[in-house]
């Protein structure tokens, strides 16, 4: 479990970051601080593995306060102001994202922190030592699903959503299915259709230009034959 604080003068900032952090099964929020002044007391006290810093904060700035810590946290610099980037990549800085920011761009930066500290990707895929069960969390219907990826069929373009087919449901997704190509790309699912991904290992059969997946027939598209005949004649 990785353990981090928010450190911003706006509220607002730590609703999002709480919300997006929230789908992250991996990290856990140990604090928030309004001020410099209140993460350095806490950071005296208690270890973290990072922590969000804002740059525009009232009495002491953001950079200015990692330059007083001897041995901070992975830092991952979140603000509304592009200019200071090169003077935060000069204090090593995990990462320095713009406001406003979406999940995607926070993974990432969560991501460098976790691959720095020689673990895991965080929420492409959860794997236990003894079980290898791999999980999202996707966000539908003002709710944060967890999928196990052994139950999903395939998945679906809906416009600027998802459909993801699972053995006993369906579920929209509040993301376009680049996203989720990216995303499972190592996973064992393969894009077989602008409109379509689908998991390897619940292919029934492969029939022309279609796909069988349980009762379902999936189109494949001309573009993406090649990756289809790989899997037969490799």
């Amino acid at each position: 479990m990785l353990k981090y604080i928010i450190i911003d003068d706006e509220p607002l900032a730590h609703e999002i970051i709480e919300e997006f952090c929230g789908m992250l099964p991996h990290v856990q929020l140990e604090k928030n601080c309004y001020n410099a002044m209140e993460a350095m007391q806490y950071l005296n006290e208690n270890k973290v593995d990072f922590m969000f810093l804002d740059i525009n904060m009232p009495k002491l700035r953001g950079l200015d306060f990692l330059k007083t810590l001897t041995n901070p946290p992975k830092t991952i610099v979140t603000t509304a102001y592009k200019e200071h980037a090169l003077e935060g990549f000069e204090l090593n800085v995990v990462d320095y994202i713009l406001k406003p920011f979406s999940f995607d761009r926070l993974v990432k930066a969560v991501n460098k922190v976790s691959e720095s500290q020689t673990t895991k990707t965080i929420i492409k895929e959860v794997e236990s030592s003894r079980e290898p069960s791999k999980r999202i969390f996707v966000k539908g219907d003002k709710k944060h699903h967890q999928i196990d990826l052994n139950d999903l069929l395939y998945i679906e373009a809906f416009g600027n959503y998802t459909k993801m087919f699972l053995k006993e449901e369906m579920i929209v997704t509040h993301e376009k299915i680049s996203h989720y190509d990216e995303m499972l790309s190592a996973s064992g699912f393969l894009r077989v259709h602008k409109s379509f991904i689908v998991a390897i290992d619940k292919i029934k059969l492969i029939e022309g230009n279609r796909i069988i997946i349980d009762k379902h027939k999936i189109p494949v598209g001309q573009t993406y034959k090649s990756k289809i005949n790989r899997l037969y004649n490799s």
